[in-house]
């Protein structure tokens, strides 16, 4: 950011503010990124003064040096009960000292790190105390909303949140937040796909078999229960990541490599992933031992923290060809990637010397170590000809040196600079919610019906009923 700017972060003493927002705010800082006039407001309910605040961020960042004093100097804090005016009106007043001081109407942020109970009451007041609308003069075109996942619990919420949303404010100024959309292996994956003219011509149904995502987690639920009973993995983790994930493979090459050419993109693909109609069949949940006895979760609670589908895309490119996707906690390795497995065609001529069973397979690592392997298969040394598979590799961090860019970082610079590539549509929500409010109706039916949860053991991956989805089609996970 050149120009000066605030950003009000709403439930500034959360997880998300303390984890990821205030870390990703001070390195910014620290690499020259934010410009030489900027000011960041907490505003919670807690009673802190700007300086007992100023003390928890640095606590919360467990730096001491010049540069962490100089960070302080920016941060301001604001107390308030996000369904009362009183903060909001005292907010106001201290926005229009920052504007008096610069001299002019500066960019406004308004960051939503709370729980999505929260959005619209806070939607709400910034309407009624007109802090949406800039401090004038049309200066509301340089203020911005941003709102973290989950966007709603089902189609008919997510509607009514965007809704709100589009009341309030214009598309260009909404950035709904899927923080895997800026990990730099999800944005290198259309690099890839188009900047190679090796894999596009490949990158379709005449020569994949199949695509597997896997987004692993070896912990619980922690202290979540409150939060996570009752949403579950579903909505949680696959409504937004893995679907986001399974549409930059499936989606077709962009018309520009621009924010609305590549969201163009995205949304079609996501908008030809169909619910299956026996969500029985083709869908599996299943639920850690021990889980219904974490705090805070119901002693008969059926949420899922596993949930394993198998989706089609209806694309010209990707008929037939099976997705099997698979989020959990407590899995045996914390894991979040892409296989794309290639057709093996190795038996038409190597048949009698034994080809491996699985093939040509490219993944694509998200976390951790990001980087991407091509297994491909080889003659073993020797006199004989036997054949095995070996993976070519890169890793980020070995090929360019450094640590990457972190998420938070990386979609904090695009929502200054206005850029919504990585950022999550209206419609592309619309579609990912339609698919996954119709699974929910398929488990509420099982629910009804008794049907029971399949239970796993800690530190597997997951209930065998997910190994039996892939092994009948004569697959297997990676």
């Amino acid at each position: 950011m050149n120009s000066p700017f605030v950003i009000v972060i709403f439930g500034a003493t959360g997880d998300l503010a303390k984890s990821k927002l205030f870390p990703a705010l001070f390195s910014l800082f620290k690499q020259k990124q934010l410009g030489e006039k900027f000011y960041i407001i907490g505003f919670a309910r807690r009673p802190f003064s700007n300086d007992e605040f100023r003390k928890e961020v640095s606590e919360m960042l467990g730096s001491e040096n010049g540069e962490l004093e100089a960070f302080l100097k920016n941060i301001y804090y604001q107390q308030g009960l996000f369904n009362e005016d009183s903060g909001y009106n005292t907010l106001i007043k201290t926005l229009e000292g920052f504007d008096k001081e610069i001299g002019a109407c500066i960019t406004r942020f308004f960051y939503l790190a709370t729980p999505p109970i929260n959005y619209e009451e806070i939607l709400g007041k910034l309407s009624s105390t007109k802090l949406s609308e800039g401090c004038g003069q049309g200066s509301n075109k340089w203020t911005r909303v941003v709102i973290e996942k989950p966007f709603g619990k089902d189609l008919e919420t997510a509607k009514a949140l965007d809704k709100k949303l589009s009341e309030i404010f214009e598309e260009r100024q909404i950035f709904r937040v899927d923080h895997y959309l800026g990990k730099e292996t999800v944005q290198n994956m259309i690099a890839f796909r188009f900047a190679n003219g090796i894999f596009e011509p490949i990158w379709n149904n005449k020569f994949i078999d199949h695509v597997q995502i896997t987004f692993a987690e070896s912990l619980g639920i922690k202290s979540r229960g409150a939060f996570f009973d009752g949403v579950g993995m579903l909505r949680d983790v696959a409504q937004n990541h893995l679907l986001q994930l399974l549409a930059t493979v499936a989606m077709e090459q962009p018309k520009s490599f621009s924010k609305e050419g590549v969201r163009d993109a995205r949304a079609a693909a996501m908008a030809a992933i169909k619910c299956p109609q026996d969500v029985g069949s083709m869908i599996v949940r299943g639920q850690y031992e021990g889980y219904t006895e974490e705090k805070d979760v119901a002693k008969d609670s059926k949420t899922e923290t596993y949930v394993a589908m198998k989706l089609f895309v209806e694309s010209e490119r990707f008929k037939g060809v099976p997705f099997y996707l698979r989020a959990g906690k407590y899995m045996e390795n914390h894991i979040v990637e892409i296989n794309i497995v290639f057709i093996q065609t190795c038996h038409i001529l190597f048949k009698e010397f034994g080809c491996p069973e699985i093939g040509n397979v490219l993944k694509i690592r998200i976390s951790p170590d990001e980087g991407i392997e091509l297994r491909v298969i080889a003659k073993k040394p020797g006199s004989k000809l036997a054949l095995d598979t070996v993976d070519m590799k890169f890793s980020y961090q070995e090929e360019f040196g450094g640590k990457s860019a972190d998420a938070y970082e990386k979609l904090l610079l695009d929502i200054f600079a206005g850029d919504q590539m990585l950022f999550n549509r209206s419609d592309e929500l619309e579609s990912s919610w339609s698919f996954v409010t119709d699974v929910l109706k398929g488990f509420d039916k099982e629910n009804k019906e008794g049907v029971k949860v399949p239970q796993y053991e800690k530190g597997s991956w997951g209930p065998k009923e997910a190994e039996e989805l892939i092994a009948k089609d004569g697959r297997k996970w990676l």
